[in-house]
């Protein structure tokens, strides 16, 4: 007879499930996780507790064995990427040299589902356990992997309501015209005792030479050169500027003491992504937010000024004011510097056309000196000083015509109201075709004649804007003519580069070498 099969059970010595062990084991390496989420003095007293708390919990227990704290200071959960203790942790632990990690809770650990349940079955697999003190959930429990969704998804929604609330009261900052700044990185500005923008003096100096520098005609990559020898620090305490921060000092509107709020916004809060306001969300304009550096005047300036270059459509010297305001009067090219005898005792420099010898024959238009250049231009400058009332008076009714925009105004509201109507019109006709069976044809026929409708109002639209803007600019740039022709004396006898470039427009050379000075009011002399 055949014998009956028996079994024996061997019963588990360490249920890899639960926390404790059914036998005799090994000490585990237990490590201690702790973070807060922003650098405030009373999260700094909450982050020291949990080290203090955390070292105590861990050598109180005669079965484990200390592995070290793992800290992040001042950076959120949302996800895995700058939290350097975190990563080291999660590097130590797959080496071996954790077996248990505790953390307070879960949104601790993380607040991005995702990072949390990948870090955790990471870990799962090489036999780590993370243990969450205030939800008493242990990863490796048969229920922990489902409890930790859970928490995660409670904790990733909590960081969503967080993230809301700061973004509506941020805008509503924003909506309040209340003002703050990155001082770290802001030159010229700290924060005040009153918690607005105060000037730093020192650093509003190297501000307003930057402005002075780039209406002297100097280009940004010549100015950051030129801080950069004097040994001015960036605004992020750097001795080398960039080009970047050279114009963006030169168009931030904060300089002038206004605020435009909320150029850029977070996309994601997850991902922290940022991107450029292009109409997505609102932006709020504050005047006189704050005191100004620069005077508004002066910062308009500047920005006409960087129009009229970019318009031009090449780099301007970085050493000269004179660049890409001297013209060829036979070709129209613009005169450059050149330095004839430059390894000789004779090196100079002079100006001339840079188209001189790009075409087949050249121009006959001759060189000049910079001395020539500003001995012309003070005679020209005299000349017109010498009818500075009438010259005056003219400025100011122009001015006054470029500033009348009321008629601009009324046409562009008529177009606005005729492209809504317009883009009502083919929505509704979309709708019906789409609901209502109709000749193709005609419709085609029609939703065609409202294109055309719509592509000539907003193309009118566009122009009588773009004519404006032109208005407005050339306004400012005669008050600013105005202003220097009432402050300069009835006879310049030295040359200012600020004069310069203020008051001309153009100079053109002709073939018998006369200068034709254009002043920036229209006149010629």
């Amino acid at each position: 007879m055949k014998p009956a099969r028996a079994v024996t059970v061997i019963p588990p010595t360490i249920n890899r499930f639960t926390p404790e062990t059914t036998g005799v084991a090994a000490r585990k390496k237990v490590a201690a996780y702790a973070r807060v989420s922003t650098d405030s003095e009373e999260q700094l007293t909450s982050y020291e507790a949990q080290v203090d708390y955390y070292t105590k919990y861990i050598n109180e227990r005669a079965d484990w064995i200390f592995a070290g704290i793992y800290t992040d200071e001042g950076i959120s959960a949302t996800n895995t990427k700058k939290r350097d203790g975190f990563k080291q942790m999660v590097a130590d632990a797959l080496d071996g040299k954790i077996d248990l990690i505790v953390t307070k809770s879960v949104s601790r650990f993380a607040r991005n589902t995702v990072d949390s349940l990948v870090t955790v079955r990471q870990l799962k697999e090489k036999g780590v356990e993370v243990y969450f003190e205030k939800e008493n959930i242990y990863t490796l429990d048969s229920k922990g992997e489902l409890l930790i969704t859970i928490m995660s998804s409670l904790a990733q929604e909590e960081s969503r309501s967080i993230s809301e609330n700061v973004t509506w009261g941020q805008r509503k900052r924003m909506a309040d015209g209340k003002v703050s700044m990155p001082y770290r990185h802001f030159l010229g500005y700290e924060k005040g005792e009153d918690g607005l923008p105060k000037i730093v003096e020192k650093e509003a100096e190297t501000v307003r030479l930057i402005y002075r520098m780039f209406l002297e005609g100097k280009t940004p990559s010549a100015i950051a050169k030129h801080l950069g020898n004097l040994g001015i620090p960036s605004p992020a305490g750097k001795k080398t500027w960039q080009v970047a921060t050279v114009i963006s000092i030169l168009t931030n509107e904060k300089y002038k003491g206004d605020a435009l709020l909320q150029k850029s916004f977070t996309v994601d809060f997850l991902t922290k992504t940022t991107k450029v306001n292009e109409g997505e969300v609102p932006q709020y304009y504050v005047q006189n937010s704050h005191p100004a550096i620069i005077e508004p005047d002066e910062f308009d300036a500047v920005q006409l000024e960087m129009e009229r270059r970019k318009k031009i459509g090449r780099p301007v010297s970085c050493h000269s004011p004179f660049s890409a305001k001297i013209i060829c009067g036979e070709c129209g090219g613009f005169y450059g510097s050149k330095v004839w005898g430059s390894n000789t005792k004779y090196r100079r420099t002079v100006w001339r056309c840079n188209e001189k010898y790009k075409n087949d024959k050249p121009c006959s238009t001759p060189h000049i000196t910079e001395d020539e250049i500003k001995q012309r231009f003070l005679k020209a400058f005299n000349i017109l000083m010498s009818d500075r009332d009438e010259v005056l008076t003219n400025c100011r009714l122009a001015q006054e015509v470029l500033c009348d925009c009321i008629e601009i105004d009324a046409e562009l509201k008529g177009l606005q109201r005729e492209i809504d109507v317009v883009a009502e019109l083919l929505r509704k006709a979309v709708y019906e075709n789409a609901r209502i069976a109709q000749n193709q044809e005609e419709f085609n026929e029609r939703n065609n004649r409202y294109w055309e409708r719509h592509r000539k109002a907003t193309e009118r639209f566009n122009q009588l804007e773009e004519m404006k803007r032109e208005r407005q600019a050339k306004s400012l740039s005669l008050g600013t003519f105005i202003r220097e022709l009432e402050s300069s004396p009835s006879v310049v006898e030295e040359f200012d580069e600020r004069l310069w470039a203020v008051a001309v427009d153009t100079v053109t050379v002709t073939k018998d070498g006369k200068l034709h000075f254009r002043f920036k009011d229209g006149t010629e002399v």
